[in-house]
């Protein structure tokens, strides 16, 4: 596609924000930016070349509308936090319902989905289990489909990215495990790479693709090297994980959503990969250093 026009749900998150400013700045692509609020247009990337849409899933007519032209979808709308107001089969796996009924009632065909690592619908974890079956959804839609599995995205605007730079900042914390599960990180531009390829080089059928950072290193690593960049030295202690659990399962008896079992699962998971898909993708991966020395604001080394 060398030109045309791609249409971006959930057009207000880090990845959405970020893709829109790397279309912003060039001259073949147009972007339909869709969000759910009026108030998330503040924030966006202003540019002739981009067009806000504010439209809801349950909005079946303006959502085909908002999609018609587009030559590609890129799906970013999710949640890993519940709440009272927004559940995973909500968020996670209706929204995409009723996006893959409008991509096909506009005549797109071609969506990218920007999934997660472990993302399974026979899975016990409820966000794994939503986000598997946003995939079959997508699978079993008779569209030609990219799905990107990620790991920790890190970026100066990402949730993660931002948590990470927070807690470093401290000098004592304690983590979940130590901080023993293993990561890959994945810079936030080289998703961005990844997901405008697939917009441009539209493959034929469903594919999916688990793409991670170039370097693996446990969460107490991450942390210790990003406090280095920050100048100080930090102490990680241990909350041991099945106390964690048993906390969340009892606030769940009088809350929804937060920091749940199903969260504390996702977020102390290994990210590990059989394959990597930068090759397959065709994008350079930012090494790690240059990563967080972005988001510290240093020099990169």
């Amino acid at each position: 596609m060398a030109s045309g026009t791609v249409a971006i749900t959930g057009a207000n998150s880090a990845v959405g924000t970020a893709l829109l400013a790397r279309l912003a700045g060039q001259e073949t692509l147009a972007a339909v930016a869709v969000v759910r609020r009026p108030a998330a247009r503040d924030g966006l990337p202003v540019s002739p070349r981009i067009t806000v849409e504010v439209v809801r899933y349950d909005e079946p007519e303006r959502l085909t509308a908002a999609l018609s032209g587009a030559d590609a979808v890129v799906h970013l709308a999710g949640i890993l936090f519940e709440s009272r107001a927004t559940r995973y089969e909500t968020a996670n796996v209706e929204a995409t319902r009723a996006l893959v009924a409008a991509a096909q009632a506009a005549g797109t065909g071609h969506v990218v989905f920007v999934s997660s690592l472990g993302a399974d619908p026979r899975s016990t974890n409820g966000y794994f289990r939503s986000k598997g079956e946003a995939e079959r959804l997508l699978a079993e839609s008779g569209l030609d489909a990219t799905i990107i599995r990620t790991p920790l995205l890190l970026g100066p605007g990402t949730a993660g990215g931002r948590a990470l730079r927070r807690t470093a900042e401290q000098r004592s914390v304690r983590v979940l495990g130590g901080g023993a599960h293993t990561l890959r990180p994945l810079d936030v531009d080289d998703l961005c790479d990844a997901v405008l390829r697939c917009c441009a080089q539209r493959a034929p059928g469903v594919h999916t693709h688990e793409l991670v950072g170039p370097e693996p290193l446990r969460y107490r690593e991450l942390l210790e090297r990003t406090a280095g960049l920050l100048g100080h030295g930090i102490d990680v202690r241990s909350t041991p994980v099945r106390l964690a659990r048993l906390g969340a399962s009892l606030t769940g008896l009088v809350l929804t959503g937060g920091m749940t079992t199903d969260v504390i699962d996702v977020i102390t998971s290994d990210e590990a990969v059989e394959r990597n898909a930068d090759a397959d993708l065709g994008v350079r991966l930012t090494p790690l250093s240059d990563t967080l020395a972005k988001l510290c604001g240093t020099p990169a080394p």
